[in-house]
């Protein structure tokens, strides 16, 4: 398949770091012009799925105002400047919850949006993780409580939406993947 040929883009706003937004022209293989594609530039974020030494995810309730509601989600937050995607999700594991490990897994990087770019989630597994302070963030505008909740409970709580962001079942189901086929193995 032949890529977009991309003709013109134009910066249409900038809020660093938080978004930037495009608008471009592009040629499709069939030869058709849009001039109107809209782009969406997203920090990176790391996500931090996080089993406990007794095998018990470690999640966080809180706000979500895009959402306008509580809901629980796996820790996670956004790439700062000069940080790498594990140091991210390791401060955001501790800032968040208050525990931390030496055990962490690299489960791959993705794409939120594949059409309009949205965001770039690196998922993480922490395993064995012990609590070592009370989670406070404190951040005014991150108000979170943290639960632990067994992991056959997880799909209990996508059905009846209290877990509502694509990121943490994505993030959770490929850690809970990954650390089966390393039970059979």
């Amino acid at each position: 398949m032949d890529p977009w040929e991309l003709l013109d883009a134009s910066l249409l706003m900038s809020k660093s770091p938080w978004l930037r937004v495009y608008q471009e022209t592009v040629r499709l293989p069939s030869g058709r012009i849009l001039d109107d594609f809209y782009r969406v530039v997203l920090p990176d974020f790391a996500v931090a799925v996080t089993l406990t030494v007794d095998k018990q995810l470690v999640m966080v309730r809180g706000y979500k105002h895009g959402l306008k509601r509580v809901c629980l989600s796996a820790p996670a937050g956004l790439v700062e400047v000069g940080e790498s995607p594990l140091e991210t999700a390791q401060r955001e594991l501790m800032e968040e919850t208050g525990y931390q490990t030496s055990n962490w897994q690299y489960l791959g990087r993705f794409v939120v949006d594949g059409n309009r770019q949205c965001g770039t989630a690196h998922l993480f597994l922490a395993r064995d993780a012990i609590q070592v302070t009370d989670g406070n963030t404190g951040d005014e505008t991150e108000n979170v409580q943290v639960e632990l909740i067994k992991p056959n409970e997880f799909l209990r709580h996508i059905k009846s939406n209290e877990i509502a962001l694509l990121a943490t079942v994505g993030a959770v189901g490929l850690a809970m993947m990954s650390a089966m086929a390393e039970e059979r193995s």
